[in-house]
């Protein structure tokens, strides 16, 4: 009977395991079933992902979720996409699967590309790339360096998208994936354009032309006209414009290019109709211009509208049109503004300058301060190597086998290439040798900067000591003597009882006493040691302060807290604090013409604090260089491991605020 009842148990176990599984295989298929509308794809995915959620962790498990997680990727679903990929990584660290970690750090990078958070992005492509390098997976890392190689497009590093297509075409070349290899043809190409290597930038647009020519790729995305557009766009950088004018047509012509990628026909046409401009063919002018411009308003690209609106500026300013000419240019900057992307506003304020002569210099100086703030990041093509070595393959690989010689000329290459490796860290290290060598001295400077003042104003201490007790002794010895003296023959008058007697003897007897009392205050005060001015320090900031005083015209109060205690304190971080100082005080007095100058130097917790304000006439912080001085000063708070703040307004003053640890083991090793 038992043996019965747990058969039965055992049965429906599996038959339950059954369902849920052929469930979860109907879902999944349907959700990647394009005969269904998105919305139901969607559905479907998510209930695939409801029971996959219930289920225990697993291989199989994992390699499911991710498939969904996939699924949720192509349909732009983010969220559940988020959702999905977090607990296929979570499973998958639970179980230290590096493959799927991988590869869910990749498609963590690859939403985040589609947000444009390319920070994110580079920095899960990284944490992939190491695992599929580690997993020896070159499928999955040739991938991963063109994703890599978008971001790095994006982020205008042109030299790096040509390194990571080069790396992740050397590990695809043993794969017939053209889509991967269209994509890293075409980014080497794009990126070989803006670093003005138009040869080289032909040749891999013309490499991504064939294999799209093959019919191997996704007709829709018409990859084939992109090519023929970016041949095009390389002749117009040349000025080849009867080249690019041809490639234009020729993309213009293949089927159904405007009903399935509208913005890319209007790209297509505007390209064209510049090309003719430029070779002063008006044929056909302005009216391809207004069909691509009505196009991108249609689907609301605010960059290509710019663009339209910026080349038929151009076309009317030629055929001596100003009114319109000035109409499209104005257009074009007022929607630059609204988008505040650099490139177009900076196209669009040139053209403004030219056309409108009224106003040239206002654009242009709005111009030069918007091209200013762009850093424009030249790289040398360092990385020409890999990419050398990687065509090198291509030949060796039709060619069959290199014969010996060229083999020798491999290991050759390689050893100079390892030598001058060496030579560079080599190098480098003397460099960084040097430098630390260079800070050791300056140290070594400031430490006996500092002793030589210590030392100084000690002198100066002990020959006002030595002056304090010999006033002291004279006042003393002699002047308090004499009066004691005088007080006893004063005190012999007792005898006399005659009251004129009487009240003369009170009299001075009584001011003979207050005399005393005070030439006795007075001894005892220039014989007192008062070490307010503890190790000196102290004294050395006040006579900079004194004498800041006596020589400029400004008001100066300072205010000096006496419960610091200077010997925690480095002489490092004091002399660094009086430079400081001094740097700040010479500054107001060339530059601020202020009336009036606080300093405050005091503890706060473990820290101190030292303040220089003034209200003098201040600068822009944001937009004026830092002059040597103010460099000098951030780099002595930076030696003292500080924190350096700097608040300045024109008109309102400035004030400067250095707050430095206090003990003296946050500085000395």
């Amino acid at each position: 009977m038992f043996f019965v009842i747990a058969c039965s148990k055992k049965k429906n176990m599996k038959d339950s395991d059954n369902l849920i599984l052929d469930s979860l295989s109907t879902y999944s298929n349907k959700a990647n079933n394009k005969s269904y509308s998105e919305n139901q794809r969607i559905y479907f995915n998510k209930k695939a992902f409801s029971i996959l959620s219930s289920q225990k962790n697993s291989s199989a498990l994992r390699e499911k979720l991710f498939e969904v997680s996939k699924t949720f990727y192509v349909l732009k679903q983010d969220r559940e996409l988020r959702k999905a990929i977090e607990l296929t990584l979570k499973n998958s660290i639970e179980d230290k699967d590096s493959v799927h970690i991988a590869k869910s750090y990749n498609l963590i990078a690859n939403q985040n590309i589609n947000l444009s958070q390319n920070d994110s992005a580079f920095y899960y492509l990284l944490k992939s790339e190491k695992l599929f390098l580690k997993l020896k997976d070159s499928l999955n890392l040739g991938k991963n360096y063109i994703d890599k190689a978008f971001v790095q497009l994006y982020e205008s590093d042109y030299s790096g998208c040509e390194l990571s297509c080069i790396q992740g075409l050397s590990y695809l070349k043993n794969f017939n994936l053209s889509q991967s290899q269209y994509d890293a043809y075409n980014l080497v190409g794009i990126s070989s354009n803006e670093l003005k290597d138009y040869d080289n930038a032909l040749v891999y647009h013309t490499k991504a032309l064939n294999i799209a020519k093959e019919g191997k790729l996704n007709a829709l995305f018409h990859y084939e006209a992109n090519s023929k557009n970016n041949l095009g766009i390389v002749y117009q950088y040349q000025n080849k414009h009867k080249e690019a004018i041809d490639n234009f047509r020729s993309a213009l012509l293949e089927k159904n290019l405007l009903i399935d990628s509208p913005l890319t026909y209007a790209m297509i046409t505007d390209n064209l109709a510049y090309s003719k401009f430029k070779l002063r063919d008006f044929s056909e002018l302005p009216d391809l211009f207004y069909e691509s411009l009505k196009i991108r308003e249609q689907n609301d690209f605010p960059s290509g509208i710019i663009t339209n609106k910026i080349h038929l500026s151009e076309y009317y300013a030629v055929i001596k049109d100003t009114l319109h000419s000035q109409q499209f240019a104005k257009e074009a900057l007022d929607l630059a503004k609204t988008t505040q992307i650099s490139a177009d506003l900076l196209a669009s304020l040139k053209q403004s300058s030219l056309v409108e002569h009224k106003n040239a210099s206002l654009y242009s100086k709005e111009y030069i301060k918007i091209s200013d703030s762009i850093q424009q990041e030249e790289r040398k093509a360092k990385d020409k190597f890999a990419r050398i070595a990687f065509e090198t393959g291509e030949i060796i690989q039709e060619k069959d086998k290199l014969a010996e010689q060229n083999r020798s000329l491999l290991y050759f290459f390689i050893g100079t290439l390892f030598v001058g490796l060496l030579l560079f860290v080599i190098r480098t290290q003397r460099a960084k040798n040097r430098e630390l060598l260079l800070k050791q001295q300056q140290q070594k400077v400031n430490e006996e900067i500092y002793n030589l003042m210590i030392s100084q104003q000690a002198t100066i201490e002990e020959n006002r000591v030595k002056e304090k007790k010999r006033i002291a002794q004279e006042l003393h010895d002699g002047v308090l003597g004499r009066l004691f003296g005088a007080r006893l023959n004063l005190d012999s008058l007792n005898r006399f009882n005659d009251e004129e007697s009487i009240n003369s003897r009170f009299n001075y007897l009584s001011e003979l006493k207050n005399i005393e009392q005070d030439i006795r205050e007075i001894s005892h005060d220039l014989n007192r040691e008062k070490y307010v001015l503890i190790n000196n320090f102290v004294a050395i900031v006040t006579n900079l302060l004194e004498e800041q005083k006596n020589s400029f015209e400004a008001e100066l109060t300072s205010s000096i807290d006496e419960t610091i205690q200077w010997d925690k304190v480095s002489n490092a971080v004091k002399i660094n604090l009086y430079r400081i100082l001094q740097e700040s005080l010479q500054n107001i007095n060339k530059y601020a013409s202020a009336k009036h100058i606080g300093v405050e130097l005091k503890k706060e917790g473990d820290q101190i604090l030292l303040k220089i304000a003034d209200d003098g006439i201040g600068f822009d912080v944001n937009t004026k260089k830092k002059g040597i001085g103010l460099q000098n000063m951030l780099s002595r708070v930076t030696e003292c491991e500080g924190i350096f703040d700097i608040k300045s307004k024109k008109g309102s003053g400035t004030t400067v605020i250095i707050t430095v640890p206090l003990e003296k083991k946050a500085f000395e090793a």
